[in-house]
């Protein structure tokens, strides 16, 4: 098992889960049913934190709804992959760099990049992250249209317009609100480490969508498009992106050494239940239970152990592996945190100073 299966941080920034129901929204084959305005030698995060004032901006209505499609569907793209896979992806920067998810390019080297237009060309991949689940991608064309990305989180009951190629179909835009904030996917931690601290909304995401754009009612992106809940599993309508903040967070890091540095416990986490309670004969309703942990790791200097019980991280109640996932995103390599932990039902602190996590390969 992965130790820890440890996300990155936010830096103080604002895959299949759901237990095997989650799907990720791309790459897809098509034939699978299933799932910036920024100036011309600027990136998206130097116009970021100027086009935050936005925010403050009359909401969109209905009627505008068109115009803010036409607007930003020029800075959505189609990646091709020659496995007969696609997913979607958002220019960043005007001379042909594109943001899009790892999972949408994973074990490919070179693509087919997919302009509103109608121009195609080859694109080559320029670095990953896979604890993210970000990739930048590198088009051959420039003089683009970069999208304007929110890093500031949206608000609960925003407008949110999904603009991607699901099942191929290029250029589709799907409309609903902004659902929900900071979710994570329960039972992903065991095959994901991406899918913690996301934005949910009602507008549809399916197979294909991946790695394009969730817009809100400036036109700017607030989220990439990663997964949805399938209808088989009982869902409606549940589509969840990754942050802005985050994206282009790591978007910088990946464009300055081609790696984003993640902070790292070192230990294999599991969702306490009734029973794994019982069987550790601890009374607590709530925790992750510690598997197993890394030799030299942070949480073995700390003196953690298998069998222990983590209840909180810096004061933070911990429900899930999941929500342990989350909160490591609000911390740096380097960062000292306390964590209360339950072993042989007695509840003492620790503090870990925590580490780098490894670069690994996707």
């Amino acid at each position: 098992m992965d130790p820890d299966n440890q996300p990155p941080r936010r830096k103080r920034l604002a895959a299949v889960a759901v237990v095997a129901s989650l799907v990720l929204a791309g790459c897809t084959a098509t034939d699978e049913p299933a799932q910036k305005s920024g100036t011309a030698d600027g990136t998206a995060a130097e116009t970021a934190n100027e086009n935050n004032e936005a925010t403050d901006s009359p909401a969109a209505s209905v009627a505008d709804i068109p115009e803010i499609i036409d607007n930003v569907q020029p800075s959505v793209v189609t990646i091709f992959l020659e496995s007969g896979g696609l997913g979607s992806g958002v220019i960043y920067t005007e001379d042909g760099l594109i943001l899009t998810n790892e999972h949408v390019v994973r074990g490919a080297e070179e693509m087919q990049v997919a302009f509103a237009d109608g121009q195609r060309v080859t694109g080559t991949v320029v670095a990953t992250d896979a604890v993210t689940d970000l990739a930048l991608v590198q088009a051959d064309r420039t003089g683009l249209p970069p999208a304007e990305f929110q890093t500031e989180l949206p608000e609960v009951g925003e407008l949110a317009i999904v603009i991607g190629s699901p099942l191929g179909f290029e250029n589709t835009a799907t409309a609903g609100i902004i659902s929900g904030l900071h979710r994570e996917i329960p039972g992903s931690a065991t095959n994901s480490q991406s899918l913690v601290d996301l934005v949910q909304t009602d507008a549809a995401i399916s197979p294909g969508n991946s790695g394009g754009a969730l817009v809100n009612g400036q036109g700017q992106v607030v989220g990439i498009s990663e997964a949805y809940i399938p209808p088989q599993a009982g869902a409606v309508s549940l589509g969840f992106a990754i942050p802005a903040g985050t994206a282009v967070e790591v978007a910088e890091e990946l464009l300055e050494d081609g790696s984003a540095e993640h902070a790292f416990l070192g230990l294999a986490p599991r969702t306490v239940t009734p029973q794994i309670a019982q069987q550790l004969g601890v009374s607590v309703e709530q925790g992750v239970v510690v598997l197993a942990v890394e030799d030299g790791s942070p949480a073995d200097e700390a003196g953690i152990q298998a069998g222990d019980i983590l209840v909180s991280l810096d004061g933070e109640p911990l429900a899930s592996s999941e929500q342990l996932l989350a909160a490591l995103r609000a911390f740096n390599p380097g960062e000292t945190v306390t964590a209360e932990l339950m072993r042989d039902a007695e509840t003492s602190e620790v503090e870990i100073t925590l580490g780098e996590r490894p670069v690994q390969e996707s």
